[in-house]
């Protein structure tokens, strides 16, 4: 190839990656968008705020159960097709509580599109690592998670502020017009890359194999532990730190910003060796987690504890999902959807954990995120020795040319 196809071919990919970043992107911050209007949403279709808590739930429920079953169901299917459609599919999802005022299909809406979400970034994967050369792979997948990463910094604050000045109808509204801008993109610069050959009994052999599900634990302990503090890290502020008012949210919009830096950055490390950013990764939070804990008093320190956090926490996400997918070998295009469940559940357990704790004390939900962080400093350990499968097909090839070799 020359060097200004080459080239071409570099910033093709740039746009395929930036295309991919804004969906993911859009779609985060649509299921954080409901964080923000909460209340609004109650008083309007005049249920409990307890009951419209139920939209958070089912929307991460729809990611972590409905994602791997839509990615399963359409593994054939060519990848640029799929996202389109799933963008597509989003747009209705948010249009139908705006149009239709039922709260119970409000629900189903949120569980559709938190579905179609987990498809989307699923698939997002699997063409960001498509259109990078291999050794850049843990480099693409960190702009898919940046886009998440952005979104959960962004999401609830920019609902807050879309709720107050349009209404949460007109909120929804905005996320529509941004996905539409998502759509357009992907149709416009989003290559053509074929499906999976395999058939999904195939994939499942592969992506759900012992050393896979042990990243996927080792995901399910990190993010427990980042959300059994992090869920309750306002009342720390507040009653250790001594902060109130509006200074709590600068301190959580740069956590936040450490997050996104984080998984812009892991890519990097992820791409050098995953295995050994996962444990330094963990080891990491885990220091960080005790730090706050002791210096829980200090807000100059407690701010920058938090941006060590965030970075560490969200450094390693790159690095979990490339070891799940080359891990899964031959299953890695269904293996890319389950990162994202493995995630919910900790974000489920985190809280559940951290509830359990919060009444000896605001500081001892951080000693739990700690010991739970510890646990997975041990399973990082365990999981960096995992290797990728011996695929069949290329064993077969690699025993016909022995012989060959010896007799030549």
């Amino acid at each position: 190839m020359s060097i200004q196809g080459a080239e071409l071919g570099r910033n093709r990919a740039n746009l395929t990656l930036a295309a991919l970043f804004l969906g993911t992107f859009v779609l985060g911050c649509a299921e954080l968008l409901v964080v923000g209007v909460l209340d609004l949403i109650a008083a309007d279709l005049r249920v409990s705020i307890p009951a419209a808590g139920t939209l958070v739930t089912a929307y991460a429920l729809g990611i972590a159960i409905g994602g791997p079953l839509l990615t399963a169901s359409t593994i054939r299917l060519n990848r640029r097709f799929v996202l389109i459609g799933s963008v597509a599919a989003f747009i209705v999802a948010v249009l139908v509580p705006v149009l239709v005022p039922s709260f119970g299909l409000f629900v189903a809406a949120r569980a559709v599109a938190g579905a179609v979400q987990g498809l989307f970034i699923a698939v997002a994967f699997v063409t960001a690592m498509s259109v990078v050369p291999k050794e850049r792979a843990g480099r693409a997948i960190s702009m898919v998670l940046s886009g998440v990463a952005v979104s959960a910094a962004l999401g609830v604050p920019l609902g807050t502020l879309l709720g107050q000045g349009l209404g949460w109808r007109g909120s929804f509204v905005a996320i529509v017009a941004f996905a539409v801008l998502a759509l357009v993109a992907a149709v416009a610069v989003v290559p053509s890359v074929p499906g999976s050959g395999d058939d999904v009994v195939g994939q499942v052999r592969y992506a759900f194999a012992p050393r896979v599900l042990a990243v996927l634990g080792l995901s399910c302990v990190v993010f427990a532990s980042l959300y059994s503090a992090l869920t309750y890290i306002v009342p720390f502020l507040r009653e250790v730190t001594g902060i109130t008012g509006a200074t709590v949210s600068l301190f959580l919009f740069a956590y936040g910003a450490a997050t996104a830096v984080g998984s812009f950055g892991g890519g990097r490390f992820a791409d050098k060796n995953a295995a050994r950013a996962l444990v330094v990764a963990t080891v990491g939070t885990a220091v960080a987690l005790l730090v706050l804990y002791l210096v829980g008093s200090s807000p100059v320190l407690v701010a920058l504890v938090l941006l060590v956090w965030g970075v560490f926490a969200f450094g390693m996400t790159p690095s979990l999902q490339l070891r799940v997918v080359s891990l899964a070998g031959p299953g890695g295009q269904l293996a890319s959807s389950l990162p994202a469940s493995a995630v919910n559940v900790g974000v489920a357990l985190g809280p559940i954990a951290g509830g359990l704790a919060i009444s000896r004390s605001p500081s001892a939900p951080v000693l739990v995120g700690l010991g739970i962080a510890v646990l997975g400093i041990a399973v990082a350990l365990a999981t960096s020795r995992l290797r990728p499968p011996v695929v069949e097909e290329q064993a077969e090839r690699d025993a016909e040319s022995e012989p060959a070799a010896e007799a030549a």
